[in-house]
């Protein structure tokens, strides 16, 4: 009896270029991010900056959003020289899948670290939650989960490509419940199928 080799997801493409998350060692994801662009290879390293209050002194610091993992744009021909930069661990597999993660996605984590708001970053699991729409300021028209088990302000986008959820602090009065089943008109960003929370 014959028994064929399990067939694995590999997103590499020949000629688009897509997104894929890579490891980098511990601290050196900035050094990575300069590596890759000195080889000209597309690479975005998302940064949150904090504030941290000493005794003596208020340090501002630029820390990577989630910790050892960058983001680069590459074709199948640019996945050895990214492997062989030094501080890369490897790519990001799923189930040993090497699966691109979508453009849509790659705006949002843009977005969210444009908004200037503290975030964790968690992986995800399923939660209890009302399905909710962020309706005020730069990440107008996102949709995420509202926690129940925590404070009302504490707003997750799910990002199911990289397995991880941004949990980020917003006004409750920027935020509408979706209804269940509900989808928004065509053209009208789907004011009037939400209420108000």
């Amino acid at each position: 009896m014959s028994t064929t080799a399990p067939q694995f997801e590999n997103h590499l493409h020949a000629r688009e270029a897509r997104w894929f998350a890579v490891y980098a060692r511990y601290k050196r994801e900035k050094q990575v991010a300069r590596r890759l662009q000195e080889k000209g290879i597309e690479c975005y390293l998302p940064l949150q900056r904090l504030t941290r209050h000493y005794t003596r002194k208020v340090k501002h610091v630029e820390l990577p959003l989630i910790s050892g993992y960058l983001f680069t744009r590459i074709t199948k021909r640019e996945y050895v020289p990214v492997l062989e930069t030094q501080d890369v661990v490897n790519f990001v597999r799923f189930s040993r899948n090497l699966i691109s993660i979508p453009e849509q996605e790659i705006d949002i984590i843009r977005r969210v670290v444009g908004e200037n708001v503290e975030i964790e970053v968690e992986p995800s699991s399923f939660r209890p939650g009302d399905a909710v729409e962020i309706i005020g300021g730069q990440l107008t028209g996102m949709k995420g989960i509202l926690l129940e088990r925590r404070s009302d302000k504490n707003f997750v986008i799910e990002l199911e490509s990289l397995g991880y959820s941004l949990l980020m602090q917003v006004d409750p009065a920027l935020l509408r419940r979706i209804r269940p089943g509900a989808t928004p008109p065509p053209g009208k960003g789907g004011q009037g199928m939400f209420e108000r929370y």
